[in-house]
């Protein structure tokens, strides 16, 4: 008789015992730093309307999501589906109880997400989000931006042992800087070329915006744009100097300075860069963006990003729910700094105790079990191998 095939399915994570354990741990340190700095915890169902998620999902996400089909039921008919970030069900959640909820609303999710992207190494289709959100009711002060980036830095630093910077922009640069030389018609395209310009040669990049329908003048002036990276103090000057007069653009950049400044006042100094070509791929961002990366190993790409969104709940109610948040998209992160050696103070035992009776003679055996409620009973965990 054949066997079933017990593998996982191609992009499910399943660890041993000693990974699981480290994982575990890595997950706990993160919650105790969101809970640290006052963020509430919540947990949304892995399962909502169609309409909920695809109202915001756009892009590549959209085609990703993977919907929830019964029995005799076509997927055209489906009217559930999986979540694919914790942003969008937060927002349903913050509009269903927004008259039970105190603001701001300071939240974390840690939890399971589902996306049917194409499998490889790093990228997984169910994986763990951990995420904090500040949510406003009518307005949400800047300052929180700063917050939620700090905290998602400070979330990381319990376990990364290489240098991290946090690259910010801010999208009302760009959508202002394109309304300037007349090229909001062609945003989305734009966007999605500054999205891939890191990964492909300059002339290239160059290339796709002629194709867009820029000409010479604009390109040069959107190049020097997206060039601009740098700490506060070197890249605000150079935003300011190039002379755009468009409103969105110098609200971008005076909330983009404001961010920058109180990073530095939280001691990120070091870590934390203005950098133009930051947009993020979700079209709900409105305002800041950011990302993480490790600049000595380029290749592991973001481990952490987010941004403002001020229109994400508008969908669902008429009342006004300004957001900000980040994401540590832990399952990815686990597998590549376990992967290259680069986690740090991580125990990896699954237990700190293992009793083993001589033999199962009852005096030994309750020795075994009033020594392991001791043990126990001092917060280690204790396991008993008995035999036959």
């Amino acid at each position: 008789m054949k066997k079933l095939n017990t593998s996982p399915i191609s992009g499910m994570q399943e660890l041993l015992p000693a990974e699981q354990a480290t994982f575990n741990q890595l997950k706990a340190r993160i919650a105790e730093v969101f809970h640290l700095h006052g963020f509430q915890n919540i947990e949304t169902p892995t399962i909502d309307r169609s309409e909920i998620l695809f109202a915001k999902a756009g892009g590549d996400t959209e085609k990703q999501i993977y919907k929830v089909v019964k029995t005799a039921e076509s997927a055209d008919e489906a009217d559930q589906a999986l979540r694919f970030d914790h942003t969008v069900p937060l927002a349903r959640y913050t509009a269903e109880h927004q008259n039970e909820l105190t603001f701001p609303f300071r939240v974390t999710q840690i939890g399971r997400n589902f996306r049917g992207e194409r499998a490889q190494k790093g990228r997984f289709r169910e994986f763990y989000q951990c995420d904090v959100d500040v949510v406003g009711r009518n307005t949400l002060p800047i300052a929180y931006d700063a917050e939620v980036i700090a905290t998602n830095f400070e979330a990381l630093k319990t376990f990364v042992e290489p240098k991290m910077v946090v690259r910010v922009s801010n999208r009302k640069i760009l959508t202002g800087f394109l309304e300037e030389l007349g090229l909001t018609a062609q945003t989305e395209a734009i966007f999605n070329v500054i999205d891939h310009a890191e990964k492909v040669p300059a002339e290239v990049t160059e290339k796709a915006l002629v194709e867009i329908g820029l000409n010479e003048e604009q390109k040069i002036k959107l190049t020097k744009l997206i060039n601009i990276v740098g700490p506060r103090a070197e890249a605000i000057p150079q935003l300011r100097a190039l002379g755009i007069e468009n409103a969105d653009f110098a609200t971008g950049v005076d909330e983009l300075e404001r961010v920058l400044t109180l990073l530095e006042h939280k001691g990120l100094q070091d870590n934390v860069v203005a950098d133009l070509l930051i947009i993020r791929g979700l079209d709900y961002y409105t305002g800041t963006v950011f990302e993480t990366f490790l600049p000595e190993h380029k290749n592991i790409g973001s481990v952490c990003s987010g941004g403002r969104y001020d229109n994400l709940a508008s969908h669902y109610t008429e009342q006004k729910l300004p957001g900000v948040g980040g994401s540590i998209g832990l399952t990815r992160l686990f597998y590549i700094l376990n992967q290259n050696k680069l986690l740090k103070n991580v125990v990896t035992k699954p237990v700190d105790v293992a009793i083993i009776p001589i033999t199962n003679a009852e005096a030994e055996l309750k020795f075994a079990y009033d020594t392991s409620a001791k043990f126990r009973g001092n917060g280690k965990t204790t396991d008993i191998i008995l035999t036959e």
